[in-house]
């Protein structure tokens, strides 16, 4: 069976700094037409890291789509002109004030494609160092850093305050490096 899905026509309904929202009309496999919003997304990148003591660094911060608290890995969305590995040295200084000796490209994944394209590329860092030159951080981000044993961690997704795909994935990926 054919499964592939015709654009007939593509309506952009918003165009933000984060992300777009386009409405597309598509012909489905047997004729019939149907409706797709789709939320456009430059792409984003997470990014393990683990301190010398064996910690997970973390971000704690205000998240208003789930009206809550959470703690999660330090992430960012990917500049234009920037690659997913540029984003992950800019993001880690910004959010952490932590370098790293080198970048592991783990794997990329696409957050939820039922109705997104946000590609987000998670990386490893390794041997992680206090940063020379500190970037300037979001003016509009109010940001905690936290670095959590894994048992804290196991405490945290409990308590739900990880909740968040690529933190949790992040999470599995450090336990089975152990």
């Amino acid at each position: 069976m054919d499964f592939e899905e015709k654009v007939i026509s593509n309506q952009n309904l918003y165009d933000g700094a984060i992300l777009k929202l386009d409405l597309e009309t598509v012909s489905l496999p047997d004729g019939r037409q149907a409706k797709r919003e789709i939320v456009r997304h430059q792409g984003a990148v997470g990014i393990i890291a683990i301190t010398p003591a064996n910690k997970i660094v973390l971000i704690r911060q205000w998240r208003a789509p789930l009206g809550q608290v959470t703690l999660e890995i330090p992430a960012g969305k990917i500049e234009p002109g920037e690659t997913p590995s540029q984003t992950a040295v800019r993001e880690l200084n910004e959010e952490t004030r932590f370098q790293a000796e080198k970048l592991e490209l783990l794997t990329e994944f696409y957050t939820s494609p039922g109705f997104a394209d946000e590609k987000m590329y998670l990386y490893h860092a390794v041997n992680l160092q206090a940063v020379a030159d500190k970037l300037a951080q979001d003016d509009d981000e109010f940001l905690q850093l936290e670095e959590l044993t894994l048992a804290e961690v196991q405490a945290q997704i409990a308590a739900g305050t990880i909740c968040d795909a690529k933190t949790l994935m992040a999470i599995m990926i450090w336990q089975a490096m152990q």
